[in-house]
This record gives C-alpha cells, sequence and structure tokens, in this order.
C-alpha cells in the first residue's frame, strides 16, 4: 500500500470513527438500559406484583419474541427509508414505551408492555450492524463492531448503581421505586431519536464533514467490498431464507444470545444470592463482570483485525466463558463465583461482538439487509428463551448452580458453529481467489 494511500484511509476513518461511533455507544447504552433495567426493577417490583420467578422470567423475556417478529419487516424499512429517519423513528417510540412502564399493575398489563417495547425496538440492531457495515471496510469492521458494543457492557457497569440508586426513591411523589426508573431512564431514548435525525449521514457519498477525497475513496472502497462478495450468489433479500450459513448463524446467535440474555436479566438476583447484599450494593457488584467484559472485547476485538482472523477469535473466548459459567454455579465461595461470572461474561460478549463479523462476510446488499436482521430474529428469541429458561429451573432448584450450567452448555455450543462457519467460509474464499 503506496504511503499516501495508507494516510488517505488512517484519516477518512479516524473522522468517520469520532463521527459515528461515540453517538452509536451512547444510542446503545441507553437502548440496552431499557431493555434489562426489569432485571434491577425486579428487586422491588416482584414484590409490588407478586411475580414467581416463572412469571418475571417471561416478562423478561416476552419482549423478544415480539423484537423477533418483527425484526425483518422492519429492517427492510430502513433500507427503503434510510438509516436515519427510522433509527431516530425506533428510539423515540420505545423511550416512550419503556417510561410507561412505570404504570403496570400486574403481570399482564407488564407482558403488554414488554411485548410493545419489543415492536417498538424491532430493527435497531441490525439496522445498526447494517449502517457500520455501509461506513467501516472489513479490515476496519470488528474494531468499529466492538467499540459500539461496548455500549452494551458500559450501560450495566453505569446503569447497574444508577438503577439500584433510583429505587431509593420509593414513594417520592407517590410512586415506586422501580417506577422512578422505568420513566427516568426511558425519556433519555426520546432525545437520542431527535437529536439522530441530524447528526446522523446515511451513507459515505453524502458526508459533507469528509472532504471530497476521503469520501471519494471510502466510497469506492466500500464498493468494491461489494463487488468482491458477489460469490456469494444472494442478489436479492429473499435469498437468505434458503442460505445454509445464514440459517447457521442464526443458530448460534440463539444460543449466545440464551446465554446472555438468560445471565443478564437474572444477574442483580444471581448477585444478591452470593451473599447478603442490599440493593445498592448488588448494583455495584453486577457492574464488576462487564468492566471485564469491555476491557477484554476491545482487547480480543483488535487482535482479531490485526490478525484477520475470526473463528478461533470466537470459538475460544466462548469455550473459557463457558467453563466461567461452571465455575460461578459450582463453586460455593462468592469472590470465586463472582471470578467465575467475569470469566463468564468476558466470554459471552467477545462471541457477541466478533461474531457480527461472519455475516458481514458473506452477505451484501439487500441480502445484507434481510439476512442480518434474519439472524438477529432467531437469535432475539434466545433473548426470551434464556430469562424463561432460567426462571423455569429456578422454581424447581434451589440456587443458580443448574441455570448457570446450562447457558454454559449453550455457548459452547455457539463456539463449535462459529469455528465451522468461519473455517468453512476462509477455504471459499481461498479457492475463489485459486
Amino acid at each position: 500500500m503506496e504511503p499516501g494511500h495508507n494516510e488517505l484511509r488512517k484519516r477518512t476513518m479516524a473522522k468517520v470513527a469520532w463521527r459515528l461511533i461515540p453517538f452509536m455507544i451512547l444510542m446503545f447504552c441507553v437502548n440496552f438500559l431499557d431493555r434489562v433495567n426489569i432485571g434491577f426493577a425486579a428487586l422491588q417490583m416482584n414484590r409490588d406484583l407478586s411475580l414467581t420467578p416463572a412469571d418475571y422470567g417471561f416478562a423478561a423475556g416476552i419482549l423478544f419474541v415480539f423484537y423477533a417478529g418483527a425484526e425483518i419487516p422492519s429492517n427492510l424499512i430502513l433500507e427503503r427509508v434510510g438509516a436515519r429517519i427510522w433509527l431516530a423513528r425506533i428510539m423515540i417510540t420505545w423511550g416512550l414505551i419503556a417510561a410507561a412502564n412505570a404504570f403496570v399493575y400486574d403481570k399482564n398489563s407488564l407482558y403488554v408492555l414488554r411485548m410493545l417495547l419489543g415492536l417498538a425496538e424491532a430493527g435497531f440492531f441490525p439496522g445498526i450492524m447494517l449502517y457500520l457495515i455501509r461506513w467501516f471496510p472489513e479490515e476496519e469492521r470488528a474494531g468499529a463492531i466492538t467499540l459500539f458494543m461496548i455500549g452494551n457492557p458500559i450501560s450495566v457497569i453505569f446503569g447497574a448503581p444508577l438503577s439500584t440508586a433510583l429505587l431509593s426513591l420509593d414513594q417520592f411523589f407517590g410512586l415506586a421505586g422501580w417506577q422512578w426508573m422505568f420513566v427516568l431512564e426511558g425519556l433519555p431514548a426520546v432525545v437520542l431519536g431527535i437529536v439522530a435525525l441530524w447528526w446522523l449521514t446515511e451513507r459515505p457519498s453524502e458526508a459533507n464533514w469528509l472532504t471530497p477525497d476521503e469520501r471519494e475513496w471510502l466510497t469506492r472502497q466500500i464498493e468494491l467490498e461489494g463487488k468482491a462478495k458477489q460469490h456469494t450468489r444472494l442478489v436479492k433479500w429473499s435469498d437468505v431464507f434458503t442460505n445454509g450459513p445464514t440459517w447457521i448463524l442464526a443458530f448460534s446467535k440463539f444460543c449466545v444470545l440464551l446465554a446472555f440474555f438468560g445471565v443478564t436479566l437474572w444477574m442483580p438476583q444471581i448477585v444478591k444470592s452470593l451473599g447478603a447484599l442490599s440493593n445498592a450494593q448488588a448494583g455495584l457488584v453486577t457492574a464488576i463482570p462487564y468492566v471485564f467484559a469491555t476491557v477484554a472485547s476491545i482487547y480480543v476485538g483488535k487482535r482479531s483485525d490485526r490478525t484477520g482472523e475470526r473463528g478461533k477469535h470466537i470459538a475460544v473466548p466462548s469455550i473459557i466463558g463457558a467453563g466461567g459459567f461452571l465455575v460461578a454455579g459450582m463453586i460455593n465461595n462468592p469472590y470465586i463465583a463472582l471470578l467465575g461470572l467475569c470469566i463468564a461474561l468476558s466470554g459471552l460478549w467477545i462471541a457477541n461482538t466478533i461474531f457480527w463479523t461472519l455475516p458481514a462476510r458473506i452477505l451484501t446488499g439487500a441480502s445484507a439487509a434481510a439476512g442480518i436482521a434474519l439472524i438477529n430474529s432467531v437469535g432475539n428469541l434466545g433473548g426470551f428463551a434464556g430469562p424463561y429458561l432460567a426462571g423455569w429451573v429456578r422454581t424447581y432448584s434451589a440456587g443458580f448452580g443448574i441455570v448457570l450450567a446450562i447457558l454454559g452448555g449453550f455457548l459452547a455450543l455457539s463456539a463449535v458453529i462459529n469455528f465451522a462457519v468461519a473455517y468453512a467460509d476462509d477455504r471459499r474464499r481461498a479457492q475463489a481467489l485459486a
């Protein structure tokens, strides 16, 4: 690569990263916190609404069924109307519905609001993934996705103590602490949705905040990569429904998200089971595994970009994370169990972030919009299965040991699947070059 070309690449991608990634991290922080803050609300809400473990698990997970059902239509609409308008619409509507969760009065009204929240959020994550594919060339992509997705653990690192602190507003102006939490954590999404309308730029060719040579280089680079992926023969969006690797990746994503949301939406209660902790202390301790996950995912994501290898960088952390689940579930010492949770969350989050480089390698054009949405739709059914399975098992077992062992098993299964897909794609690419 010529020195001038390399300088242009670095300068362009630095501008793109500084423009888009911080705002997207903030978007994801707010989005994810609105998804999982029910786990902190449960410390008070379960008592107030008389929810059993199974009731709570169903309420926590039902969001993902409706999210998954509306995912592909939402992402196809995004493809037509543009990311700027559609992502803003998603954020505004989900923020209003998230705040409205404060006014549920029994398990059935909670189920309905969680269903509506899932419908409102549909298309957000795959829309962001499609947006990143349009702005970041493949050699920069894993790092960009990793940086964006640290919005997830960051939201818990700061959101856990914030959420438990808001619980202390119990009976302030006649509202319970969990009701204040839903209102005050839901409204920021509305503000960000309005800001997104003027901050986001649809495509590199429209970016007036880049110089002409930077716009031209980035536009050409993305177009060249799209042409290079034509060997996949996925021309129309409907082709993804008959594409084997897409369905395999979707099942792998299901396994990862089953484990991830199975532990995340129960984490405050799991942490409280480790010792006699107050709600505030549980919030602080809950944040610790996500600190480990953030650091580990950034390091492994950069290493994966540097080497260009994907399969092992997903599979090995997944296997180690599965071991962390077993340690957390089997060891009675609370400090060792917490260390196991740190290892488990780190492996989970590394797998969850670098994973998205795999569909980006085999999908392009309209098939990318539908394919990413399909993978995310099927995957997010794991977001229902994980919390509900955890609640059902918890009803018939003492403690969370069996729950954590089952979640670790699903993470290990995803490791095998992802490595096989990455290996097959490497061979296919080598044959195409030959």
